[in-house]
């Protein structure tokens, strides 16, 4: 089967001294086809990281499975890559030698590597910092060259965790943008799968085809909402009444989910 497929996905972790064992993930079901983007929203602690972090094959499942276009997921793979909130660049290499990390580990020979680095350099605004240290660039410029080095690899899906979360509110919006341009970039039929975990409903709705909503912890799927918003979409698909309405019905779901974590 083509796409992602998780199956009766459940994750308890061990307690610590006196504690018990904290269910973090409830079974979960999940299909998602090739080249569509979703979004998962759901509120602090429901576990929607820790799904990813599973599917990136960088934590295992207490059960269930993860298959990736018909190949098991139990460990890290070139076929996903992951960018991450906080800032995960090599403060050792440059920009485009973070780019070219890993390209160089799975020997890709090194006038293509570095020609695909260039593309990727160039499709996210970095053109002029190749040759800077990330201790030299702002926040956002750090993630354009985490998401520049995902992308450079080729991965059949993308796997953000807040990548945006620590950026102030002007930047993010630009990385949003970015990110979409970037996506939309290649054909229908030749775009990356993303899965794209959030707790901005706006964001979640701008950028994804599907929303995915999760209970508070133990997680789950608890709605599936689809984002029928024609791409390409640039900032002012925020203004229209279909924008608001959507972001009205996330979060409903979303309070109704603090509530009852609030009550627990």
């Amino acid at each position: 089967m083509r796409g992602l497929s998780i199956r009766g996905l459940t994750r308890t972790f061990p307690g610590q001294g006196s504690a018990g064992p904290t269910l973090a993930l409830q079974p979960t079901d999940l299909d998602v086809t090739p080249g569509e983007f979703v979004s998962i929203l759901g509120p602090s602690g429901c576990g929607k990281s820790t799904l990813l972090r599973i599917v990136a094959g960088l934590d295992r499942p207490t059960a269930g499975s993860v298959t990736l276009n018909g190949r098991q997921v139990t460990r890290p793979g070139p076929d996903r890559g992951m960018v991450f909130q906080s800032y995960t660049l090599f403060p050792w290499l440059t920009v485009e030698q973070n780019i070219l990390f890993g390209l160089r580990e799975r020997q890709v020979p090194q006038a293509q590597a570095r020609e695909i680095a260039a593309a990727y350099i160039a499709r996210t605004g970095l053109r002029g910092f190749e040759h800077h240290w990330p201790r030299q660039l702002s926040g956002g410029m750090q993630q354009r060259t985490a998401l520049a080095r995902a992308l450079a690899n080729s991965p059949e899906i993308l796997l953000l965790d807040e990548p945006f979360g620590a950026l102030d509110h002007q930047t993010r919006e630009l990385m949003q943008e970015l990110l979409l341009e970037v996506w939309g970039a290649d054909t229908p039929a030749a775009r990356k799968t993303v899965l794209f975990v959030t707790h901005d409903i706006d964001e979640a709705v701008f950028l994804a085809s599907r929303v995915l909503v999760m209970s508070a912890r133990p997680g789950r799927v608890k709605a599936e909402v689809p984002v029928p918003l024609p791409y390409p979409r640039d900032w002012k698909v925020k203004t229209a009444p279909e924008f608001g309405a959507l972001k009205a019905r996330l979060m409903a779901e979303i309070r109704e989910e603090v509530r009852k974590a609030a009550l627990a």
